[in-house]
């Protein structure tokens, strides 16, 4: 029996995912995140992105670590914590080399706390997804959470916009 897979909306990427999201988008995301939230009240959440392979680029396993490693975990995704070797020192055959083979390990990657040219190159390189903290506090996305409402807790609703970018981006 097909189970229906609820659409989600694809933001475009080309590489690193700087997220100026059209007031359409962000729309779309909101519903979407919505949308996962009323699955994980009634217990009804899927595995949407079983199969996939995401990579967590950071030094700490902070708490935006964890708060991606859930977002990503809950719905099916598996999550390799990447202890970062580069810096803003790295050559950049040496950072392209890295984001190359990131592309091929992973289907998309998180960097945390990596100086923004450094995200940049990777983006440009790795041919997958590359977000800069998508799961800090000062992420734009983080926003999102507070236009969401219901009845869940502020932080369920940061991981269910994150659920929905990654959704977005990734299924």
């Amino acid at each position: 029996m097909d189970v229906c897979k609820p659409m989600y909306p694809t933001l475009k990427h080309d590489g690193l995912l700087a997220f100026e999201m059209s007031p359409r988008e962000v729309n779309a995301v909101l519903a979407s995140a919505r949308t996962l939230q009323r699955a994980a009240q009634t217990g009804t959440t899927q595995p949407l992105l079983r199969g996939k392979n995401l990579g967590l680029l950071c030094e700490a396993d902070d708490d935006d670590a964890a708060l991606f490693r859930r977002a990503a975990v809950e719905l099916g995704a598996q999550v390799a914590h990447i202890r970062p070797s580069l810096s803003k020192l790295s050559t950049p055959r040496d950072v392209q080399h890295t984001a190359r083979v990131l592309g091929r390990l992973y289907d998309a990657v998180e960097c945390q706390g990596a100086p923004l040219a450094l995200v940049q190159q990777l983006g440009n390189d790795a041919g997958v997804p590359v977000y800069d903290g998508l799961a800090s506090q000062d992420h734009p996305t983080a926003y999102l959470a507070d236009l969401l409402g219901g009845d869940t807790s502020a932080a369920d609703n940061r991981r269910f916009v994150l659920q929905a970018v990654l959704l977005s981006t990734l299924a």
